[in-house]
C-alpha cells in the first residue's frame, strides 16, 4: 500500500493476551522459510486490502496467521521500522478462551502464547514498544483481562 508521505509499506495486526495465573502471554507468530530461521517474532499482521479498514485487516491477518477470530480490540497505536521505514498499526485485545493458535498460513512457522519478558527478548526490536502498551493499557485497567488455563 503506497503512502503519501513516501512510506513504502503500511501493516496492521493485533497483540492478543491471556493471562496464565499471575503470568502475562501475548501471541507472537514467527515467519517461515529457511532464510527467516533467526528472524524475530512477531505480532500476526500484513497489509490491508484496498479500502480496509485497519482493524478490519489486523483481524483477518490474526485469523488468517493463527487461526483465531479476535473479540474486543482497542488501538495502542503504530510504529515505524527504523529500518525500512513501513508503518505497523497494533491493536490489543484479551485472546478467546477457546481457540488455541496453530500456524494457519504458509507465512509463519510457529504462532505460541510467550511469556511477556520472554516475549521482549525475541520480539521484533520495532515492536516492543507494543508490549509497553499493552502494559500500560492494562495497568491503568482500560483492557479486560482472562485468565486462561495453562494446558491451551
Amino acid at each position: 500500500m503506497s503512502d503519501p508521505r513516501g512510506r513504502a509499506k503500511e501493516s496492521s495486526g493485533t497483540l492478543l493476551y491471556r493471562k496464565v495465573g499471575v503470568e502475562l502471554e501475548v501471541l507472537l507468530v514467527h515467519p517461515a522459510g529457511n532464510y527467516n530461521r533467526r528472524a524475530p517474532w512477531g505480532i500476526p499482521k500484513g497489509q490491508p486490502d484496498p479500502g480496509e479498514e485497519l482493524e478490519a485487516a489486523a483481524r483477518r491477518e490474526t485469523s488468517e496467521e493463527t487461526g483465531i477470530t479476535s473479540g474486543t480490540l482497542v488501538a495502542i497505536g503504530y510504529v515505524d521500522y527504523s529500518r525500512s521505514k513501513k508503518r505497523v498499526h497494533a491493536f490489543a485485545g484479551p485472546a478467546p478462551e477457546d481457540q488455541p493458535p496453530r500456524c494457519a498460513s504458509w507465512e509463519v512457522d510457529k504462532a505460541e502464547f510467550i511469556e511477556i519478558s520472554r516475549a521482549r527478548r525475541i520480539i521484533h526490536p520495532d515492536q516492543a514498544v507494543f508490549l509497553d502498551r499493552l502494559e500500560r493499557l492494562l495497568a491503568d485497567g482500560a483492557g479486560p483481562v482472562l485468565v486462561a488455563d495453562a494446558q491451551t
